[in-house]
């Protein structure tokens, strides 16, 4: 016995996805509407076009019956990334870097330096040309203490420790 093979459409998928997340708000899929339930089975029959799916999917979301939720209406959440300083960043022949050493973060993300060595550290930020900028700089850290910055905006920010400048470091904010 032969069977068919049909390829998935991308306006299948958009449905689907669509339909499980007007779902997801209710408790049962009695709530869908037959006339959506019929729409979605005449389209996979070929019984209608696919314009003719797309425009019933249009009218669905202009008149509020499907709700897309805009998340760039939604207030970013600040995230948490920390930058650690290693037992050994101030020896100059140690293999301590900072940890990350190039952290990549999202836009609105809070970087926290933690000093885990056994000598103070500080987080200078820098220009491009390598002189201290008064962007973020921190005191004098002693082991276990923390230091940290929210990266409001995209960029690449170098940053070094005035104490032991051969150690510095990159945030770079996408």
């Amino acid at each position: 016995m032969k069977h068919k093979t049909r390829k998935i459409s991308v306006p299948i998928l958009i449905f689907s996805v669509l339909l499980v997340s007007f779902t997801a708000n209710f408790a049962n899929a009695e709530s869908i509407p037959e006339w959506v339930k019929n729409n979605a089975l005449w389209y996979g029959q070929g019984i209608i076009s696919e314009t003719e799916f797309l425009n019933a999917i249009k009218f669905l979301i202009e008149n509020d019956v499907i709700v897309i939720e805009n998340i760039k209406d939604k207030p970013v959440k600040n995230i948490d990334a920390t930058v650690t300083i290693p037992n050994g960043n101030s020896d100059i022949a140690s293999g301590g870097f900072y940890l990350p050493l190039n952290l990549e973060i999202p836009v609105n993300t809070k970087v926290i330096w933690v000093n885990d060595d056994l000598v103070p550290h500080n987080i200078q930020s820098q220009d491009e040309f390598g002189n201290v900028i008064d962007l973020f700089n921190s005191p004098p850290l002693s082991t276990g203490d923390k230091f940290d910055f929210v990266f409001e905006e995209s960029g690449v920010f170098s940053y070094y420790c005035s104490f032991h400048p051969w150690r510095v470091g990159l945030v770079t904010v996408r």
